[in-house]
C-alpha cells in the first residue's frame, strides 16, 4: 500500500511492502519547533496505521459511519480553512483548467465539467468504475481512521457515499463560483464520525450522553490551533482567526462557548460591518467579515463540534452574500501601470528605510514581473538562493527559505535584463542571509517578517495602481502568463517556471528542467524611463 503522510501544507506518498523495514523521509524544515511538530504528526499517523495492520480482520461500517467519513471529503472541498490544506488537480483531456488557489474560486464551468464527469462515472456499466476512480481516496481516509480493510459490502457503501459527497461539494463550489453563498442544507446531512467497534480489536466506548460541559471560546481556539498547527496550517491563518475570536469575546462580554447562539453571531457580524475601526475610522468590509471573521468562527467552532465540546456550530449557515465582481479589465496590470510601477521602482532612493525594506520595493516588483512567482516566494529569498547555473543565473525557490505552496522547490532562470539591471549584484552584496527580511532573532520565524515585507510592497504598488479589482502583488503573476502567451513560451515549461498546480506527471516527476532559460529569454524587455 501507499501511505499518504501529512507534511507541512501537503502530503508525501510513501509506498510500503513486505520488505519495508523503515519509513524514512525528510521533514523539509530547518526550524526545530516546526520539525518537532511535523515529526509528532507523522508518528501519530504511523502508530494508527501499524495498529490497524496488526488487526487484520476486515472492518464493517454502518451506513451512518460511511456517510460521516464521506463528510470529511465534503468538508475538505467546502470549508474555507481546509481548502488551504488541499492540493487540487483537475486537468483532463476534456479541457478542465487548473486555477491557482491564490486566484480565488475557479470558474463555474470547471466545476460543471467535474459534475458531468462524476455523473458519467456513476452511470458507467463497469461495476468497478467507482473503485478505480475513488478507491485510492477511500484508502487514504480510512487509513487516517486506522482502518486497513473493509468488508465487501462496507466498501461498496463507502464508495457510494464518497461519490455523493464529492458531487454535493462540486455543486456547492459551482454555486459559490457564480456568486451564490447562501446556506447549504447538504452540509448538515453528515453525522459525526464514530469509530467502528472492530477497529483495534476492542469495542468503541459509548459516548456519554447529556449536556456538554461548559468550555471557553478561548480554550476552543487553543485546542483548534494545537491540532491545526500539527496538521501544517499556516500561522497567518491562526493570527487572523485568533483576532476574530478576541473581538467576539469582547463583543459578547463573556468567554463561555456554550452560551454563544446563532443570533449572537449575526449580531457580531452586524457589529463588525457597522463599527468604525479606531485606527482607520472605517468598519470592516463585507469581504473581510465573510472571509476572515465568519470563516474563522465556522472553522474554530466547527472543530469544537467535531471534538464533542459543543453540540452544534452557532456560526454554521451564517454568511454575507457578495455578488461575483464583473470588471471590464483583466487581473493583470495594464502597460501604463507596468511602466509607472517599474519606473518608480528603478528611481527609488533608500532614504531612512532599512536596507531590506528598500531592497524589497526596489527589486521584488522587477523579479515578479520577469518570473511570475508568488510574492511570498520572492520575499523569502536568501543570498544563497541566487545561483549561477551554467551560462545563466537562477533563483532557487525552496521551502527551506520559509514556505512554498505544497512544499515544493523549483529553480527559476533569471531574465538577462534582471542581471543587467543589477539584481545579482544586489544579492551578492547582501550582508544578511535573507535579501528582503530579517528572521525573528529568538525563534528564527520567517513568516511574520515575510508578511511585513509583502505589506510594504503592496503599499508601494498602491501608489501607482489604486484599482481595488487588481491584487497589487498577484497581478504580476497574471501579467507574466499573458506575456508568455504573447511570446510563444512553451506551456509546459511556463508551468515549471511559475510553479502552477496542475502540471502533468511528466512535468513534475520526470526529466530535468531543460529549456527554461531559453523560454525566459523569449520575453521582451520592459521599456521604462
Amino acid at each position: 500500500m501507499t501511505l499518504e503522510i501529512a507534511l507541512g501544507d501537503g502530503f508525501v506518498s510513501f509506498p510500503i511492502g513486505e520488505k519495508t523495514h523503515t519509513v524514512r523521509l525528510s521533514l523539509r524544515t530547518r526550524h526545530f519547533g516546526e520539525a518537532k511538530a511535523r515529526q509528532g504528526v507523522i508518528v501519530a499517523y504511523l502508530e494508527k496505521v501499524f495498529a490497524a495492520l496488526r488487526n487484520d480482520a476486515p472492518t464493517t461500517l454502518t451506513h451512518k459511519q460511511a456517510t460521516a467519513l464521506a463528510g470529511e471529503l465534503y468538508r475538505s472541498w467546502t470549508d474555507e480553512q481546509r481548502r488551504e490544506l488541499r492540493q487540487t488537480i483537475v486537468q483532463t483531456d476534456e479541457g478542465w483548467e487548473v486555477e491557482d488557489e491564490d486566484d480565488g474560486l475557479a470558474d463555474e464551468a470547471i466545476f460543471a465539467s467535474v459534475i458531468a464527469y462524476l455523473n458519467r462515472l456513476k452511470a458507467s456499466p463497469d461495476e468497478n468504475a467507482l473503485e478505480m476512480e475513488l478507491g485510492a481516496l477511500a484508502d487514504r481516509l480510512l487509513l487516517q481512521k486506522g482502518i486497513v480493510r473493509l468488508t465487501a459490502a462496507s466498501r461498496r457503501m463507502a464508495l457510494e457515499a464518497f461519490w455523493r459527497a464529492l458531487k454535493d461539494a462540486m455543486e456547492r463550489r459551482q454555486r459559490e463560483a457564480g456568486g451564490d453563498y447562501s446556506p447549504d442544507p447538504k452540509s448538515e446531512r453528515f453525522p459525526e464520525w464514530t469509530q467502528p467497534a472492530t477497529v483495534g480489536g476492542a469495542a468503541q466506548a459509548t459516548a456519554t450522553a447529556g449536556k456538554p460541559a461548559k468550555v471557553t471560546i478561548s480554550g476552543i481556539l487553543d485546542g483548534w490551533w494545537r491540532e491545526s498547527e500539527a496538521a501544517g496550517l499556516k500561522p497567518s491563518t491562526y493570527g487572523s482567526y485568533s483576532s476574530t475570536i478576541g473581538k467576539l469575546i469582547k463583543f459578547l462580554g463573556h468567554d463561555d462557548a456554550t452560551r454563544v447562539t446563532p443570533e449572537d453571531v449575526v449580531r457580531f457580524k452586524d457589529w463588525r460591518l457597522s463599527t468604525p475601526h479606531p485606527r482607520t475610522g472605517k468598519p470592516a468590509s463585507p469581504r473581510t467579515v465573510k472571509d476572515t471573521d465568519l470563516a474563522g468562527l465556522k472553522s474554530v467552532l466547527g472543530w469544537a463540534v467535531r471534538n464533542r465540546k459543543l453540540p452544534s456550530n452557532p456560526a454554521e449557515g451564517i454568511t454575507i452574500k457578495i455578488g461575483k465582481q464583473r470588471t471590464v479589465r483583466g487581473k493583470g496590470f495594464t502597460p501604463e501601470e507596468v511602466k509607472a510601477l517599474l519606473s518608480g521602482s528603478s528611481r527609488l532612493q533608500q532614504g531612512d528605510e532599512r536596507r531590506e525594506t528598500y531592497g524589497a520595493k526596489r527589486w521584488i516588483p522587477w523579479v515578479l514581473a520577469y518570473t511570475g512567482a508568488r510574492v511570498g516566494e520572492i520575499a523569502q529569498l536568501r543570498k544563497q538562493d541566487v545561483q549561477e547555473t551554467g551560462d545563466h543565473w537562477s533563483i532557487l525557490i525552496t521551502p527551506e527559505a520559509g514556505t512554498t505552496k505544497n512544499n515544493r522547490h523549483r529553480l527559476v532562470p533569471l531574465h538577462p535584463h534582471l542581471v543587467e539591471l543589477g539584481f545579482v549584484a544586489f544579492a551578492s552584496a547582501s550582508s544578511g542571509e535573507h535579501l528582503f527580511l530579517t528572521p525573528n532573532k529568538k525563534t528564527g520565524d520567517v513568516l511574520g517578517p515575510m508578511k511585513g515585507v509583502k505589506n510594504r510592497v503592496r503599499e508601494f504598488v498602491r501608489q501607482y495602481v489604486d484599482d481595488p479589482n487588481v491584487q497589487p502583488n498577484h497581478a504580476w503573476r497574471h501579467l507574466f502568463i499573458t506575456r508568455c502567451r504573447a511570446a510563444g513560451v512553451d506551456q509546459e515549461l511556463r508551468r515549471m517556471i511559475t510553479g502552477h498546480s496542475g502540471e502533468g506527471v511528466d512535468e513534475s516527476a520526470y526529466g530535468d528542467p531543460a529549456g527554461l532559460y531559453r523560454e525566459i529569454c523569449k520575453l521582451p524587455r520592459f521599456q521604462v524611463n
